[in-house]
């Protein structure tokens, strides 16, 4: 994530907002998605699974609650779900002449130690990084290796291991293909929209293949590429290349978008014509999202990172997303990427007792809202919703979020028929309602399905089966947490609901 884009969000906020950085939040704290225990988080960084855990790696501020000093923090889980926080992994590097900040990247299981960083006849695990010099005005690429399990670092004697001589120059996402029997990197120039593919069969020593850029979405600079291989529809046969990149610009936007192609080993050719943009999520605040390394059973499993807007967080600002599991599907128009909730969420979901769940099917709707909090139940903003709905002849349907009915306000996901738009919009009485994001979908066969998951702060929402994604961030006051489902001017069809209450 660029410095400028930091350094204009900062610029950008509110100074009563800076002066209330110190009070504790935690009514914003998620439950169920990861944030640090407290300071300054951004990118997820290598992600990998060891040892019957997932290793969490993220961009870190040790010292402050704001951006800086950066270092990789680290925490692992068994599910995804609990969170152990462990000591910085990587810290930045200062001597007398030079800073190295440890700026974003992967990490890799040297199974057949090709480094020759393993001692004892045990894998290394290998952390590929970013080093930013802000004092030259200069990235690079280099190594760091742990022979504990991923929980101490050492630096590679030899850095940088690559290094053309630019500013920005940044996150390198590496990969074994065993075909070729090397390692693949993909690490981007993002002032030239462009990255890089480079070769190595020790991770030390690496060779540029070759270049792809200047298509798709061209507005803003690219940064944290990933290059994933999975299969269309889950056939071996049909096998095709995800390769993904995050964005940002000068008034602070970001996004993510994807490339579906072939990669020989060498190039990566894209499926559409150089113009076609095709995006990862629709919202305002989903950013940096990498696959995770070394996950069983060919599972593509990706994190992201909800980047905050100017209301502060303390003791601690950003968090991630849930981690969503990738899929590629023929599609109409092609092959499109689809996300859905982690599958080993989904078994934490099934195990919950009934007093943590809702259930209802074949429930009609019309001109009004039906309320699904309860006393203790569904009043605490860590909702995770199941629903599919037929559209009747209701203008808009959806759901009443972070209700606050003495205050009369509330959050709206909604669906607008006319329009075929899910949207997000504030509402306050005596105001008009304030769209804050939105996406085009049609119903599929139909009706519209949408799961959500709020959480705290956190809004995602999976449409159609993760046909399209949106996410945002809410900071509602304290006492709004109700919930309620809604239709609009006509009726709707809720097909079925289920919901999870994540509170505890």
């Amino acid at each position: 994530m660029t410095k400028q884009l930091f350094a204009l969000l900062a610029a950008c906020m509110p100074v009563v907002a800076l002066a209330q950085d110190q009070q504790a939040t935690p009514q914003w704290r998620p439950v169920y998605h990861f944030t640090p225990a407290k300071n300054w988080t951004n990118d997820p960084n290598g992600l990998i699974y060891l040892n019957g855990e997932y290793h969490l790696y993220y961009q870190h501020n040790p010292y402050e609650n704001k951006w800086g000093h950066m270092s990789w923090g680290h925490a692992t889980s068994k599910d995804l779900l609990n969170w152990k926080h462990l000591p910085v992994a990587i810290p930045e590097i200062e001597t007398k002449d030079t800073t190295t900040w440890i700026f974003s990247g992967c990490a890799v299981l040297d199974s057949k130690n090709t480094s020759g960083f393993g001692t004892g006849g045990k894998a290394p695990l290998v952390a590929v990084y970013t080093a930013d010099l802000p004092k030259q005005q200069r990235e690079t690429q280099c190594l760091a290796y742990s022979n504990d399990g991923g929980t101490t670092f050492t630096q590679y004697a030899g850095n940088p291991v690559i290094d053309i001589q630019k500013k920005d120059f940044r996150d390198p996402s590496v990969i074994w293909m065993e075909e070729q029997q090397q390692w693949v990197m993909t690490v981007a120039v993002p002032a030239e929209h462009k990255l890089q593919f480079y070769a190595s069969k020790n991770l030390k020593e690496w060779t540029l293949l070759s270049e792809f850029g200047d298509q798709g979405d061209v507005r803003k600079i690219w940064e944290c590429p990933s290059l994933t291989p999975l299969y269309v529809d889950g056939d071996p046969g049909k096998k095709k290349w995800l390769l993904m990149i995050s964005s940002g610009n000068q008034d602070a936007a970001t996004g993510m978008q994807y490339f579906t192609g072939d990669f020989d080993g060498k190039t990566f050719t894209n499926d559409n014509k150089p113009e076609h943009q095709q995006f990862v999520d629709y919202g305002r605040t989903f950013y940096a999202a990498i696959p995770y390394n070394n996950l069983p059973d060919g599972r593509q499993t990706m994190l992201g990172w909800l980047m905050p807007f100017d209301t502060p967080t303390h003791p601690w600002r950003g968090q991630m997303s849930i981690p969503r599991d990738l899929f590629l599907k023929s599609t109409s128009e092609g092959v499109r990427l689809y996300q859905q909730p982690s599958g080993v969420l989904a078994e934490k979901l099934a195990a919950l007792p009934a007093s943590a769940r809702l259930a209802m099917q074949q429930t009609s709707l019309r001109s009004n809202e039906l309320q699904l909090t309860k006393g203790n139940r569904f009043n605490a903003n860590t909702n995770w919703i199941d629903a599919v709905f037929t559209p009747g002849t209701a203008t808009d349907f959806g759901f009443k979020l972070t209700q606050d009915k003495t205050a009369k306000r509330e959050t709206i996901l909604g669906y607008n028929v006319s329009r075929n738009e899910l949207y997000v919009a504030t509402v306050e009485e005596g105001k008009a309602p304030v769209i804050t994001d939105k996406l085009t979908v049609k119903p599929v066969a139909g009706k519209i399905s949408l799961q959500v998951l709020l959480d705290k702060s956190s809004l995602e929402v999976f449409v159609n089966g993760g046909e399209k994604v949106l996410t945002t961030l809410l900071f509602p006051s304290e006492k709004a947490t109700g919930l309620a489902a809604f239709a609009k001017d006509g009726d709707v069809k809720i097909e079925t609901l289920k919901a999870w209450d994540l509170h505890k």
